[in-house]
């Protein structure tokens, strides 16, 4: 089926295990609950397909076009998807586990409750994307651009962000524990109740950002830019803060700025 033209084909609950769809043509098809397990579809097109509930493990994907389409529920286990467009698809409740998505973009994404454990996202697109509730534990994310993202109640715990881009991103109770946010770009995003506890933030850049009730507990902030961040009632308990830029910002009131630690531990 490689060039195949499929423009509108209804395959729902077809088996295409291991098919070669090399640049084939699908847009508006509808592939519900079908096998494509193993299937190649490099380069291939499928702009605005319904991939709800499909199995896409294990497909060689590079460059292929998801551009609007549904994928929610849809399993993408150790799937290829280098360079692929998922710009405004739905992958909601999709299964991402081991899945390559170096440089892909997920740009206004929907990946609500998607589940994405050590998957490898390095230099991914994913500004304004919807990852409410997605699980990306040991995941790697490096110089990955999440700007403007919501990644609310989100678990990036034991993740690999180092360079990243969280601009203006909602990081509400959002799970960090202990990640790797070394020289991560955090500025004026909404960090309220994070847990970033035993995170490596070294070089990290909060400027701006609300830290309030945050947990920073031995976290490593060495080096990070604090200035003007909201970090009142945020728990700094072991935090290692040396070289740390304070400047403008709302500490706690346990805090003491000649030793940089908390003169007492807060309540979690």
């Amino acid at each position: 089926l490689s060039y195949a033209n499929l423009l509108g084909a209804d395959l729902r609950e077809a088996s295409l295990k291991g098919a070669e769809l090399f640049r084939a043509q699908g847009k508006l098809a509808t592939f519900c609950v079908a096998d494509l397990q193993g299937a190649n579809l490099r380069e291939a097109s499928f702009i605005q397909v319904n991939f709800c509930e499909a199995d896409l493990s294990q497909v060689d994907a590079c460059m292929a076009d998801f551009l609007g389409s549904d994928l929610s529920q849809a399993d993408l286990q150790e799937g290829t998807f280098y360079t692929a467009n998922f710009y405004r698809a739905n992958l909601k409740q999709a299964n991402l586990s081991h899945a390559d998505l170096r440089e892909a973009n997920l740009s206004q994404a929907n990946l609500q409750e998607a589940e994405a454990r050590e998957s490898i996202l390095d230099m991914a697109i994913l500004n304004l994307a919807n990852l409410v509730g997605a699980t990306f534990y040991q995941a790697r994310l490096k110089l990955a651009n999440l700007s403007l993202a919501n990644l609310c109640m989100a678990n990036f715990s034991h993740a690999d962000l180092n360079s990243a881009v969280l601009v203006g991103a909602n990081l509400i109770g959002t799970n960090f524990y202990n990640a790797c946010l070394q020289r991560a770009n955090l500025a004026e995003a909404d960090c309220r109740d994070t847990l970033f506890n035993g995170a490596n933030l070294q070089g990290a850049n909060l400027t701006g950002s609300n830290l309030s009730r945050a947990n920073f507990s031995g976290a490593n902030l060495t080096g990070a830019n604090l200035s003007d961040a909201d970090l009142s009632q945020a728990n700094l308990w072991d935090a290692c803060l040396e070289g740390a830029n304070l400047t403008g910002a709302s500490l706690p009131t346990n805090f003491s700025q000649s030793t940089q630690t908390m003169t007492e531990q807060i309540a979690a």
